[in-house]
């Protein structure tokens, strides 16, 4: 039973705020580079932004990260998705790959920078790590923006690796593929979420890259 305890509140709330920024971070990234490959859709309706407001979803954004860090559960969320228009795209299908893989990249992006900040912060704060603040909360960034750019590279929709595969793969077989399991992707993935039968598979990846990184601080 997770002990809702006055310390859990505050690192509730902290892990929160990142999450809040990364999942901005991540939508600004597909609009941005979406507008670079010609479609400024995403830009006219503000999109390229980190006001966390513009990137809402109430369930994925609100509801469901809160409910995560409450009851104890690996966080996870998802922002309103960024609109785009390939049709705008100067190249359809490199325009699609780069759009679909720039918010895993964001995030991966945003991993090596709050590295380097605990990296600095080791040297530089007094006293053990564990007691200070922003050695927390660097640390929740370089592991939330780690699972948040491995979890959107799960080739399901709606998530970013869907686009990916769609596109990437050659002969129409992408094309295939999520026309077979578009319909399912979504109930697929809540089911995988909610056993922890996703987690189990990406725990793996996820402890070799943020191992990697953390080693990198010491």
């Amino acid at each position: 039973m997770f002990d809702l305890t006055p310390k859990a509140v505050a690192l509730g709330l902290t892990q929160y705020v990142v999450l809040l920024f990364s999942l901005s971070v991540h939508e600004s990234a597909h609009a941005w580079t979406a507008l670079k490959q010609g479609d400024a859709t995403a830009r006219s309706l503000g999109r390229i932004s980190l006001n966390p407001l513009v990137h809402i979803d109430l369930i994925g954004t609100v509801v469901l990260p809160l409910v995560m860090i409450f009851s104890g559960a690996p966080l996870l969320g998802w922002a309103k998705p960024t609109p785009v228009n390939p049709r705008h795209f100067k190249d359809l299908r490199l325009g699609q790959i780069i759009v679909s893989g720039a918010g895993p990249v964001s995030n991966l992006l945003l991993a090596i920078l709050f590295t380097v900040g605990l990296f600095v912060a080791v040297r530089v704060l007094p006293g053990p790590l564990h007691e200070q603040p922003l050695a927390q909360l660097l640390s929740l960034g370089v592991q939330l923006n780690v699972l948040l750019a491995i979890f959107n590279l799960v080739p399901l929709p709606p998530l970013d690796g869907s686009h990916v595969v769609e596109w990437a793969l050659p002969n129409g077989m992408g094309h295939r593929y999520m026309a077979m399991i578009a319909p399912y992707g979504g109930i697929i993935l809540l089911v995988l979420v909610m056993s922890g039968a996703l987690f189990t598979v990406l725990s793996p990846v996820l402890n070799v890259v943020i191992g990697f990184l953390f080693s990198l601080v010491r």
